[in-house]
């Protein structure tokens, strides 16, 4: 039986020491700590997968927090799930889970379930806030590059000679941008006069 450590930090400038220090206090020897500095968003994280190959039945696997092992909730069960089918306890030192005792395991759903419930939550608020704001007005998406007497000025400067890189320049535009507006709602004289011709 070996005690596994697992220690992670979101950036290259963030220091491990104090989780380090704390798997150390714990009992896991150096040689049986997986150390990495990647964000917890990041679904690539290869010292975590390294970690869990290596653990093996009657192992623990300790962390310092939750959220230096998973990316969400559904991804903290399905580590857990992982440990679970392989026989590995998992303990997390700052907030006293321990999955090897029943009260630990009943204390870790607990925490998970209320995770999940406040996402879900969130969720729901947003969703009412957006629904709001499409009543009072509120327009969502990308705002217009330019407002159309903008672009019918745009139109006329071209048409009299400007070059596409002084009008990206001048409206501070992408040539891709640029070329979309000119093309785009022309004035519907210019399609009947094309017709007439």
């Amino acid at each position: 039986m070996a005690t596994v450590g697992y220690a992670r930090v979101s950036s290259v400038g963030q220091s491990l020491d104090v989780q380090l220090q704390k798997l150390q206090d714990f009992g896991c020897q150096a040689d049986h700590v997986f150390k990495e500095k990647r964000s917890g968003t990041t679904a690539k994280r290869q010292a975590l997968e390294e970690c869990l190959r290596f653990v093996r039945q009657g192992d623990v696997l300790v962390i310092t927090k939750l959220d230096r092992l998973a990316r969400s909730t559904l991804d903290l069960h399905r580590i857990i799930e992982q440990l679970n089918t392989k026989g590995v306890g998992f303990k997390v030192l700052d907030q006293s889970i321990d999955t090897t005792t029943k009260e630990g395991r009943l204390m870790f759903s607990i925490l998970a379930s209320i995770a999940e419930f406040e996402t879900e939550l969130r969720k729901e608020r947003q969703i009412e806030g957006i629904a709001k704001a499409k009543s009072n007005g509120v327009k969502f998406g990308r705002q217009a590059a330019l407002t159309p007497t903008q672009v019918g000025d745009m139109r006329a400067k071209r048409e009299s000679g400007v070059l596409i890189k002084d009008l990206m320049t001048e409206f501070s535009l992408s040539k891709a941008s640029v070329y979309r507006l000119l093309q785009s709602e022309k004035p519907q004289r210019e399609g009947a006069s094309s017709d007439a011709k």
